[in-house]
């Protein structure tokens, strides 16, 4: 693969950088990154990967633009208002980087279609709302081997996790079940605008740390965020060997579809 000319100057920065250079852009450029989710989270990952010149970004969402959305979901503006949030993220994604290949999938992820859908991708991003389709994606990406980039906000909190099957704990290490019962709803429970932010820069940065095979990520490490406080803390996390799907005998041996609990993760 070589450069055009304006290539050359878009990823400019990056060439120059020790550490990236033209042969690390070139990774970045043939990686190809799947987004559960354009909302709160998926937008500020979506708009760095397609930034940096990442070659396909796949985004799959069933929901439409609501005008509650766009105090944080920064992919869609005042107009997108009633439009399919996927073909909304692929316009915008388009014009900022015609370079990357951006795939809207206007459906939801189910244990039907999730193995299918992920076959034609690198990583898979957790831009989730929700518990069921979070517990899915996991244990999907765990038979899958992909690599998982987990992130989850809650009104001025928020968290990440960096799961790469066979070298640490996924997801179930941390949480083995769904949550039963009701939770808060979303609009009791409330969100930051900017925290989706704080934690979608996160989970972007892990991506193209593992597309450049530099750094150290967050495998076996949960970060947390506190807002209030403005602290990052990381908490050592073991891998389960009881795990159900990851562990040494799991009893998942295939994948199902959760019942969904109302949830106030504000992720959508």
């Amino acid at each position: 693969m070589s450069f055009t000319d304006d290539q050359i100057v878009r990823y400019s920065r990056h060439i120059v950088l020790p550490g990236v250079g033209s042969s690390g852009q070139k990774k970045i450029n043939a990686g190809r990154a799947l987004l559960i989710g354009a909302g709160g989270l998926g937008s500020p990952v979506a708009y760095y990967l397609a930034a940096a010149g990442v070659g396909t970004i796949g985004i799959i969402d069933d929901d439409v633009v609501d005008l509650s959305n766009l105090q944080r979901q920064i992919l869609h503006f005042t107009a997108d208002v009633g439009k399919s949030k996927a073909v909304s993220a692929k316009e915008k994604l388009t014009a900022l980087n015609p370079d990357c290949r951006v795939v809207a999938y206007q459906e939801r992820l189910t244990a039907g279609n999730i193995m299918e859908i992920m076959r034609d991708y690198d990583v898979v991003v957790d831009g989730t709302d929700n518990f069921a389709t979070r517990f899915l994606a996991n244990d999907a990406c765990v038979m899958a081997k992909k690599p998982f980039f987990h992130g989850a906000v809650l009104r001025f909190f928020g968290q990440a996790l960096t799961v790469i099957p066979g070298e640490g704990p996924c997801y179930r290490c941390i949480f083995p079940e769904p949550p039963s019962g009701i939770t808060p709803t979303c609009s009791q429970a409330g969100i930051l605008g900017v925290i989706p932010g704080t934690i979608g820069l996160v989970q972007a940065t892990e991506v193209l740390k593992y597309f450049l095979g530099t750094g150290d990520l967050l495998v076996g490490k949960l970060l947390t965020y506190d807002a209030l406080a403005m602290e990052f803390s990381k908490v050592e996390i073991q891998k389960n060997l009881d795990c159900p799907v990851c562990g040494g005998n799991p009893t998942i041996h295939e994948l199902v579809d959760y019942e969904q609990p109302p949830t106030c993760e504000l992720n959508k």
